[in-house]
């Protein structure tokens, strides 16, 4: 068995699902033990609930950065399902302090990477564009851009980034740290689905 029995969800552009400790390796998280509920393959789901504190924690802070955040949702389990899941992570994330929600957004890396499906003519210009963009955030709001990119296309990522990291440039502070936390709470609850639905 891998150390990453529930693998983090894979990086995705402007979203990325690395932790403040990327070089660490997390400790696998334990089948359930022999019996009916083991006969089928388990679940992320499974697999979680039936965890040691510790390694659930260093799993789900690659869902979201806020140790607060990821001690909350271990020491509430067992989840019978994802909806209950999900439903524990909004209530988390509605309850994040300043220093938590500074510690989640500390976590989150704007990707390197292109993004996927963004291609023809203009293109080099729009990336340049948007590295200048996040430049221009990251000094306004001393914190990185993050928005949830789950159900867009490939091709449509680009001029979403785009045009809300341009909208939200216009926000004053406080509101922006509104819309981010907004944002983390989608991003983890995408990541909390992909890890629940994994198997081994």
């Amino acid at each position: 068995m891998q150390p990453s029995d529930i693998p983090a969800a894979p990086p995705t552009p402007l979203r990325t699902a690395r932790p403040a400790t990327p070089s660490q390796k997390l400790p696998p998280l334990p089948s359930p033990p022999p019996g009916s509920a083991a006969r089928a393959r388990p679940t992320g789901l499974d697999r979680l609930n039936g965890a040691p504190a510790d390694a659930a924690e260093a799993h789900l802070l690659r869902c979201c950065g806020s140790r607060r955040w990821a001690r909350r949702l271990a020491a509430h389990r067992p989840y019978p399902d994802l909806e209950a899941l999900l439903a524990a992570a909004d209530e988390a994330s509605y309850d994040l302090t300043v220093a938590d929600l500074d510690e989640a957004l500390a976590g989150e890396t704007v990707s390197s990477q292109p993004l996927v499906g963004a291609r023809g003519p203009g293109t080099l210009a729009a990336h340049t564009a948007l590295r200048a963009a996040h430049a221009e955030y990251e000094r306004q709001f001393r914190h990185v851009f993050v928005i949830c990119l789950d159900g867009f296309r490939d091709t449509e990522l680009l001029n979403v980034v785009l045009t809300a990291i341009h909208d939200r440039l216009g926000n004053e502070s406080e509101e922006e740290r509104a819309v981010a936390a907004d944002e983390l709470r989608r991003i983890a609850g995408g990541r909390l689905a992909r890890l629940a639905a994994s198997r081994d």
